[in-house]
C-alpha cells in the first residue's frame, strides 16, 4: 500500500502551506523507509515522486547455515562418497583401503604402531549428532596397520544418508509385514550386518563411538558369529552397578549347611522365635506385593509420558524446538566434547554443520529421538542387561576428561563385560578418535596385535 502516492508541484511556485507540506513529508519518509511500509521508491522527473510496497524476505540461519538454500543428501557428497541402497534407504559410506596387500617397507616403518595382517574388515559407527566424518582421521591409518578395509557409514537421521518418512518407507508388498522403523537402533544394526555382506567377509571388527556403540553391541547380539570384536570408544551405554555374583552351587551347599547346623542345634525354638518367623515372611510377601503394584503404576506413567513426548516431537513445536536446540547449543556440544576446545578447527566445525545443507535433518532428528524413546518402552530386556552375553574380544577405550559420558561408566561398563580390555587416555575428552587420534590408534593396534596377533603368519 502506497502511503504518498503523489505530491505535484507543477510550474508555478509552491505556495508556503505546499511547501510546509512537502518539508513534512520528506522528514517522514525516511522513518517510514525504516519501519518498513515503504520498500521501494521511485522517482520520476517531472510530475513527482511514486512509492510502491514491496516485502522483504527474511532469511534464516541455523548455525550460520542458510536454511532456504537446502539440498538433497546425495548433491552434498563428497568426491569420495558412495552410497548403498538398503530397505528403501540411501546409505552415505566411505571405505578405505591398503593400495596392496603387501605394505612397502619404508610405510610400515614410518607407522609408530604394531601392524598385523588382520584381513578382517572394520565397521566403524559414529555417535548421535556426528557422521563418519568423526572417523576422517584415522580410518586410513587404520587401513594401514591392519591390512584391512575399513568403511564408515552415516546412520539413519544423520550425515548424508536420506531421510525419509517412517510411515511410507515400506514398499507395497511389504505392508502386510511389522515396519521397522529406519531411525531404530535395530535398523542401524541390521544395517551394520548388512555391510559385512557387502565387504563379502564372515566377520568384522566393529567399532561404537557413544551412541554407536549401542548400535554396535545389539548388532553382536543379533549375530554374535559375524562379529569378530567389539572396540567401544566412550560407550553411553548405561551399565548396571557391577556385583560379584555367587556362584549358584556354592550357594546351595551354604543353605544346606546352614540348615544342617540349624536343625542339630540344641537350642529348642520358643513359641516367640516361631512367631516372629511368621511376622517376617507375611511382611516380605505384602513388602513385594506393594513393590509389583507400584512398579506397575510406575511403569504406565512412565509410558503415557513418552507417548506424550513422541506426539510433542512429531509435532511443529518439535520442529522449532530442535531448530533452537542446534543454533544456540550445536556448536558449544562439540566444543564440550573436547578436553582442549582451542584445538577444534574451523574444518572440523564445518564438518559437523555439513549435515544441516541437507532437506528434512530437523524432521530426521525428531524421528529419531522419537524412534529411540519408543525403543526403550518396549524392549523388555535392554542391552545394559545382556552384556554378560558377550564373549567376542572387547576394548573399552575412554577419556579421562569425558564430560558427557564420564570414565566411570566406562569402566563399570567394562566390570560387566566378561574378559573386556579397558584403556583411559589421559587429557582427552569425549572423542578420542578425533582429539588425540595417535593415542587411538595405539592403544587398538595393541589390542588387536594382543588380540588376533596368531594371525600375523597367516596369508590376508
Amino acid at each position: 500500500m502506497a502511503v504518498l502516492r503523489s505530491i505535484s508541484l507543477g510550474n508555478s511556485a509552491p505556495s508556503s502551506s505546499e511547501t510546509l507540506f512537502f518539508h513534512k513529508a520528506a522528514k517522514i519518509t525516511p522513518r517510514l523507509v525504516t519501519l518498513g511500509l515503504i520498500t521501494n521508491a521511485a522517482a520520476s522527473s517531472g510530475s513527482g515522486i511514486e512509492y510502491t510496497a514491496k516485502p522483504t524476505p527474511k532469511r534464516r540461519k541455523i548455525a550460520g547455515i542458510d536454511q532456504h538454500e537446502l539440498l538433497e543428501p546425495a548433491l552434498l557428497a563428497d568426491s569420495d562418497s558412495c552410497f548403498y541402497e538398503f530397505k528403501g534407504l540411501q546409505i552415505h559410506y566411505k571405505v578405505c583401503h591398503t593400495e596392496s596387500e603387501a605394505m612397502p617397507d619404508e610405510t610400515s616403518s614410518q607407522l609408530p604402531y604394531k601392524m598385523i595382517k588382520l584381513g578382517i574388515p572394520m565397521i566403524l559407527l559414529h555417535g548421535f549428532g556426528a557422521s563418519l566424518f568423526s572417523w576422517n582421521r584415522v580410518m586410513k591409518p587404520l587401513a594401514q596397520l591392519s591390512f584391512s578395509r575399513v568403511l564408515a557409514f552415516d546412520r539413519p537421521a544423520f550425515g548424508l544418508t536420506s531421510r525419509v518418512n517412517p510411515f511410507e518407507q515400506l514398499s507395497p508388498s511389504q505392508k502386510d509385514t511389522k515396519p521397522l522403523n529406519p531411525y531404530s537402533t535395530m535398523f542401524s544394526a541390521l544395517a551394520t550386518l548388512n555391510f559385512i555382506d557387502f565387504l563379502k567377509s564372515d566377520k568384522a571388527i566393529i567399532f561404537g563411538h557413544s551412541a554407536g556403540a549401542l548400535v554396535a553391541v545389539q548388532a553382536y547380539l543379533e549375530a554374535p558369529d559375524r562379529v569378530a570384536a567389539l572396540i567401544l570408544v566412550a560407550p553411553a551405554i548405561l551399565a548396571p552397578p557391577f556385583q560379584q555374583k555367587i556362584d549358584p552351587k556354592i550357594q546351595s551347599t551354604a543353605d544346606e549347611q546352614t540348615q544342617r547346623d540349624t536343625s542339630n542345634s540344641e537350642v529348642p525354638s520358643n513359641l516367640l522365635n516361631r512367631i516372629c518367623n511368621v511376622l517376617s515372611k507375611i511382611y516380605r510377601y505384602i513388602a513385594q506385593a506393594i513393590s509389583f503394584v507400584v512398579k506397575r503404576v510406575v511403569d504406565f506413567f512412565k509410558s503415557l509420558y513418552k507417548k506424550a513426548l513422541v506426539a510433542l516431537l512429531r509435532s511443529t513445536i518439535g520442529v522449532i524446538l530442535i531448530r533452537i536446540v542446534i543454533d544456540k547449543f550445536g556448536e558449544l556440544a562439540v566444543k564440550n566434547s573436547w578436553h582442549d576446545s582451542k584445538k577444534i578447527t574451523d574444518h572440523d566445525l564445518y564438518g559437523y554443520k555439513k549435515p544441516l545443507r541437507a532437506k528434512g535433518w530437523e524432521k530426521a532428528l525428531l524421528e529419531f529421538t522419537a524412534a529411540t524413546l519408543a525403543d526403550s518402552a518396549s524392549e523388555s530386556k535392554p542391552v545394559s542387561a545382556r552384556l554378560n552375553e558377550i564373549s567376542c574380544p572387547v576394548l573399552i577405550l575412554t577419556g579421562d576428561n569425558d564430560r558427557l559420558v564420564p570414565a566411570w561408566n566406562a569402566k563399570r561398563l567394562s566390570q560387566s563385560i566378561p574378559g573386556s580390555c579397558f584403556e583411559v587416555i589421559k587429557n582427552c575428552g569425549h572423542l578420542p578418535h578425533e582429539e588425540t587420534p595417535d593415542e587411538f590408534l595405539s592403544a587398538v593396534a595393541n589390542f588387536l596385535y594382543n588380540t588376533f596377533g596368531d594371525l600375523q603368519a597367516q596369508p590376508v
